[in-house]
Formats: C-alpha cells, sequence, structure tokens
C-alpha cells in the first residue's frame, strides 16, 4: 500500500471516439487485475477516511482497496457487495470526482485513486469467478410489496430478501430497472448489467409484477391488505418547465421521453418515430447528466450538429465532469452563459431557433453561488431543428397518497421520517427521487437500504 508516490492515477481506458459515437455499447473498458491491483495499492489507510464518509452508503472503500491489492478478489467482493445493493452499476454511473474520489486524501497533489473503476472490476471479475451476493431464500412469513422497480426499489428489495422477507414489486413499464434501464444509455450503463442484478433477485425469491401501475391497474388497497410493509419508490419523473414561450412546440422535446424512447429502439420495441433525430440541428436546454445523456445519445443518433446551452459557466455545471469531458471528446457544442428567454416557431408550430441572452455571473447568494444576472440588449438566435428541455424532475404525484394519508410536501415530495423512511402511513415507507426530488442512484440506493431496514426492525 501507499504507493502514490511511484504510481501515478490512471483512469479506465476508453474506446476510441471514433468508434464509440457509431454505437451505444460502453465507452470504458473494465480495469484488469494490474491495474486494479496497481491503483488500489495507492492508498494510505487514512484512519478517518474521506472516501468512505463521503460516500451516501458508506461503502468498505479502503478495506476492498486493500483485499484487490493483496490480490484478495473473494474478500473483496463480499466487502463490496455488504452495503451497496449493485456496487457495478455505482462504478459506472456515480459522480465520483464529487463523492469518493473527490474526498480522497491523495486528490490534493497526487490524484485520486479510480475508485469507481476499481469498484467496478471487484463485481465483474467476481462475477466471472462465479460469486455471487448471498442470500437465504424466504425463511420468514412476512410478506413486503416494493412499488416502482427504480434504484431505490431494487435496493429495497436487496435488504429485504437478504433477511429472509417475501418481496412482490410493481413496475408500471414493460422492464424492471426504472431510470436505470429507460432514463440511463447504454453507453453508460449496459442493460444486461441491471437485468443481471434483477435475475439476481428473482433467483432470491423476488416476485416481479411488470407492466402493473399502482392505482390503474392494480388498487393500492388490495396490495396493502396483502402484505405487512409497503415501500414507495416511484422515482421523480415529472419534468420542469422553463416557462417560457413556445416550449409547447410539437418539436421540443422532455428528456426522459426522448432517452425512454431512444432505449426502447436499442430494445427493438416499438418506439415514437418523431425521435429519430439524423441529420437535424439538435438543441439541448439544460447542463446536468441527463442533459449530457440526451446530447450524446444525439450523436449517436446522426443529429447533424447537438448544441447545449447553458445560462451559467462549465464550472457551475450540475453534472459529472467526466461526463461533460465525454461529450466534448465526442463533438458536443457548448454555449455557456446563455439563458433561454423563447423558443421561436414558425407557422407550423414548429421550434426554429432558440432565443437566448447572454448572462455573466455576479455576487454570491447566501448558499455561496454566485447569482447569474443578464446582460441587456445581448439577445441573439441559435437555430434549431430540434429543442430538448432537460432542466431536472419533480415527483408526480399518484392520487393513492392522498387517498391513504400518505402526506407530500410542497412540491410534491413524499414526507417521511427521515430516520426510518416510514411515511405518515404507519406501515409504509418511501425513498428515493420520490421523497428527495431528482437526485443520484447512490442516495436513491441508500434510502431504499435504510427503509428496508427500519421495515426488517418493525417486522422481525
Amino acid at each position: 500500500m501507499r504507493e502514490y508516490l511511484n504510481t501515478e492515477r490512471i483512469e479506465a481506458a476508453k474506446r476510441l471516439v471514433v468508434d464509440r459515437t457509431k454505437d451505444f455499447g460502453e465507452i470504458y473498458e473494465v480495469f484488469d487485475k494490474d491495474e486494479a491491483a496497481t491503483q488500489s495499492e495507492r492508498c494510505i489507510q487514512c484512519g478517518d477516511p474521506f472516501c468512505l464518509n463521503k460516500c451516501p452508503l458508506h461503502n468498505y472503500i479502503p478495506q476492498w482497496l486493500k483485499s484487490i491489492a493483496e490480490k484478495d478478489l473473494e474478500f473483496a467482493f463480499k466487502l463490496s457487495n455488504e452495503p451497496s445493493p449493485f456496487p457495478e452499476v455505482m462504478g459506472r454511473v456515480c459522480p465520483h470526482d464529487r463523492l469518493c474520489e473527490g474526498d480522497c486524501t491523495l486528490n490534493d497533489g497526487h490524484g485520486a485513486i479510480t475508485i469507481g473503476s476499481v469498484e467496478t472490476h471487484i463485481t465483474e471479475l467476481g462475477f466471472k469467478a462465479g460469486y455471487k451476493p448471498e442470500f437465504p431464500g424466504i425463511t420468514t412469513d412476512k410478506k413486503v410489496a416494493v412499488i416502482g422497480s427504480g434504484p431505490a426499489g431494487l435496493s429495497a428489495a436487496t435488504y429485504l430478501l437478504r433477511s429472509g422477507v417475501a418481496v412482490t414489486m410493481y413496475e408500471r413499464s414493460d422492464r424492471a430497472g426504472g431510470l436505470l434501464t429507460y432514463g440511463i444509455p447504454n453507453f453508460k450503463l449496459d442493460k444486461k448489467v441491471v437485468e443481471r442484478r434483477i435475475k439476481l433477485l428473482e433467483e432470491a425469491g423476488l416476485k416481479l409484477v411488470l407492466n402493473s401501475e399502482v392505482g390503474r391497474d392494480i388498487d393500492f388497497e388490495t396490495i396493502a391488505n396483502e402484505h405487512d410493509a409497503m415501500f414507495i419508490g416511484v422515482g421523480a419523473t415529472k419534468a420542469k418547465s422553463a416557462r417560457i414561450t413556445g416550449e409547447n412546440a410539437s418539436n421540443v422535446y422532455k428528456a426522459m421521453d426522448y432517452l425512454t424512447n431512444i432505449q426502447r429502439k436499442n430494445f427493438k420495441q416499438t418506439y415514437d418515430k418523431k425521435f429519430d433525430f439524423k441529420d437535424l440541428n439538435v438543441v439541448v436546454i439544460g447542463g446536468g447528466d441527463t442533459a449530457m445523456d440526451c446530447l450524446r445519445t444525439a450523436k449517436r443518433e446522426g443529429a447533424k450538429s447537438v448544441t447545449c446551452l447553458y445560462r451559467r459557466d462549465e464550472k457551475n455545471m450540475p453534472g459529472s465532469k467526466k461526463e461533460y469531458k465525454n461529450a466534448m471528446e465526442e463533438g458536443v457544442d457548448f454555449t455557456f452563459l446563455v439563458s433561454p428567454k423563447e423558443i421561436i416557431v414558425n407557422e407550423q408550430g414548429r421550434a426554429v431557433a432558440v432565443e437566448v441572452v447572454k448572462t455573466t455571473l455576479g455576487a454570491k447568494d447566501e448558499s455561496g453561488r454566485q447569482c447569474m444576472e443578464e446582460i441587456k440588449g445581448s439577445a441573439y438566435r441559435v437555430n434549431a431543428d430540434v429543442v430538448i428541455m432537460s432542466l431536472g424532475f419533480d415527483p408526480v404525484v399518484p392520487p393513492f397518497l392522498a387517498e391513504n394519508g400518505i402526506e407530500t410536501n410542497s412540491w410534491g415530495g413524499i414526507i417521511v421520517d427521515e430516520e426510518t423512511h416510514e411515511t405518515t402511513t404507519p406501515g409504509i415507507y418511501a425513498g428515493g427521487d420520490c421523497f428527495r426530488g431528482a437526485d443520484l442512484v447512490v442516495t436513491a440506493a441508500f434510502d431504499g437500504r435504510e427503509a428496508a431496514r427500519s421495515i426488517i426492525d418493525s417486522l422481525l
């Protein structure tokens, strides 16, 4: 260990841009044994590890780095899979630069350990070696319903099944995974990775009910009467509005509608052909990871040009630096410090341009973030054949919440006890984006895990 003076940080190798933009295959290669061990040997084994503390799941990062450095893959696999429901997913999609790697002690001068790539390596090579997370089978008479099969729901199901509790999961879509399946493109997360985890849960006793929307295809009360507890993890899928003229034009689309339809296309399922953007000038408004996903997807779909409009500068983008860098490499154009004021629509009701005004960053507000100020007389137009709005998401509030005494706050988030994740109705728990608002996969996984532990404490 402590080889950081002799060994530099290395990133996982990426496929060449000319190749990776031709398809939706994952762009990063998985570390081999030597690469993972060499990076792990750089860890200085801090007495109070910042990486572990920064991780929402409090993963045993120093411990599994030490195991990989010592070539003990089996122990590293067990350590990695203990506090995390799907570490191979986290290794791919977490914003490591803002979490574990961002707080790595070596980040100040030596370069953080490539924690995310080692995390992916552990589980991928562990599966190849025949290792599997341990489940006891259904050993109790308790039954829990999980509504929603996204990160929070899958995490809750994982920890309930680990305690021998029977789980029935209700998913309104035709495939499980929620955001992991239909929201994150294949070039970041191959769907076989998600399907493998779901299969493991089914082997452990999960009963998965697809194409079943609670409140429409099955009554909430029916589910409640058949189970000892419930977990709600329905996410946040309602697109935020820009509140500008023209945003309802026929060729102005919501980010998740676009990503979902292209994923359906990649699954070789039916999809709406209006989302074929080949040879079109595509403009995406927003600067988060979902915006990056849309931009990079449009490049792979053969768009003539792909432009991102963001009202602040590069340093203030909410998305991962890694995803911004990848988008830049793949030929996306970025226009910073511009604020959309209107979408220009022609006589046929179609958007033809976005009118923007230049901005500047001024004094910091109470949160420490610089305030955005518009520059008078700086308006101009950005031509567009298609506009994608990627401004974040709010929870959709199903009617069954209020009907069953489950209270929500002013913006639609489900109110829970933050220690137990129990809602205002006893025996019903919630977590993930429907509680937090649009957030990270890892925070949804944390909510699901902690809710499951509370449910287990109340039932067993």
